[in-house]
């Protein structure tokens, strides 16, 4: 496992006189399936821009595998937290999923149902988008963002919309992927207990660092108190 594979350095972003991000530093190793979690205004959409490469740092810096993100975008899938679309539309799953351009030649259709069988939909692969429940078509999203030999997986909120069992469901499925495929995983998330069950690392941001570390070190109540406010309690669940 590399270490310092992900750097994120003094990174500070401000909108106006609003400071999303102030001074954010941190290191994700190669391998790991990381954890970030915040309150609502924290800045966590904000740092996923800079780690996919959507923005480029003017204050701070930010680079996985020695190379800025922008560089780094073609081996980077994302898993956004909604991806609306008309529902009437006559598209097919796959067609949605060839919809990801590639520069490798030969990976079009092959790619394209080997991803699909990894999230077990390519028996739906002729199926309309439209006609795929909320956790089919996050299981979709997941496939397109694996299409390619993506080497950084980062997903925002992937199990938003989606009930309990599917919620479960979906991060085993991400816990898979990561141990077979052993790429990055980053998962923006308010699901605590899920959280505690799944990754490796936690880092915890309220627009600065507030603390980073494995689950049972983070996930206690005096640093949930600290991060969320006082009003936050904390449950144990039985997720795995």
């Amino acid at each position: 496992m590399s270490k310092n594979y992900i750097v994120v350095e003094n990174l500070t972003h401000r909108f106006g006189d609003f400071t999303a991000l102030d001074s954010v530093s941190f290191s994700v190793n190669r391998g790991e399936v990381v954890a970030i979690i915040g309150p609502n205004g924290s800045g966590k959409t904000t740092l996923l821009e800079y780690l996919v490469g959507l923005r480029v740092s003017r204050s701070g810096a930010v680079s996985i595998g020695e190379k800025s993100p922008k560089d780094f975008r073609t081996s980077i899938g994302y898993v956004p937290q909604r991806f609306m679309f008309d529902r009437s539309l006559p598209i097919t799953v796959e067609e949605f999923m060839s919809l990801e351009s590639c520069a490798k030649s030969g990976h079009r259709c092959k790619n394209t149902y080997k991803a699909l069988k990894e999230v077990g939909m390519h028996i739906y692969a002729k199926h309309k988008l439209g006609s795929l429940s909320g956790g089919q078509f996050q299981r979709v999203m997941i496939a397109r963002a694996l299409l390619h030999d993506k080497e950084v997986l980062v997903f925002d909120e992937p199990s938003a919309g989606i009930d309990v069992a599917g919620e479960q469901t979906i991060y085993d499925l991400v816990k898979k992927i990561n141990d077979k495929k052993k790429c990055t995983c980053i998962i923006v998330s308010h699901d605590l207990h899920v959280v505690s069950s799944y990754v490796d690392t936690v880092i915890c941001i309220n627009k600065k660092m507030v603390c980073k570390g494995s689950p049972s070190k983070v996930i206690t109540p005096k640093k949930i108190k600290a991060l969320f406010g006082a009003a936050t309690g904390l449950y144990r669940g039985n997720c795995r």
